[in-house]
């Protein structure tokens, strides 16, 4: 492959990667809300959200997790543990609530979708790799 198609297929994973960590994210703050019967409003959402998308970041961005988006270290860990944990630590400073048996259900749902997202991309390309010819 010429260098500018692997440049350009490396952003393309990375963005994937944020892309489908930001759906994990966004899944359990629209799960949560839903199960204890808060309105699906804008404002409530980017409310929720706020905190655990900016501890995704920092996540990221401690761990450069985009250069190997599905790899389990350190791009998991950084995106799952800087989710969670700066994520709560903002909810605190905000004045939102963190619960023990909430951080609990964040680290399991968090933890298992950014996971599992990579597995399944890992487990697809493995297969691509081993059925192509040669």
């Amino acid at each position: 492959m010429a260098p500018t198609a692997v440049s350009s297929l490396s952003r393309l994973r990375a963005a994937a990667g944020v892309l489908l960590d930001t759906g994990c994210v966004l899944a359990f703050v629209v799960i949560g809300r839903a199960r204890h019967g808060e309105a699906a409003s804008a404002a409530g959402l980017a409310r929720t959200a706020w905190p655990f998308l900016a501890g995704l970041a920092a996540g990221l961005l401690a761990t450069r997790g985009w250069r190997r988006p599905t790899a389990i270290i350190p791009a998991v860990v950084g995106a799952w543990l800087g989710t969670v944990g700066i994520g709560m630590a903002l909810r605190v400073v905000s004045g939102q609530g963190t619960a023990a048996a909430f951080i609990f259900v964040a680290l399991a749902f968090l933890g298992l979708f950014m996971l599992g997202w990579r597995v399944v991309a890992r487990a697809m390309a493995s297969i691509r790799a081993t059925s192509q010819p040669g």
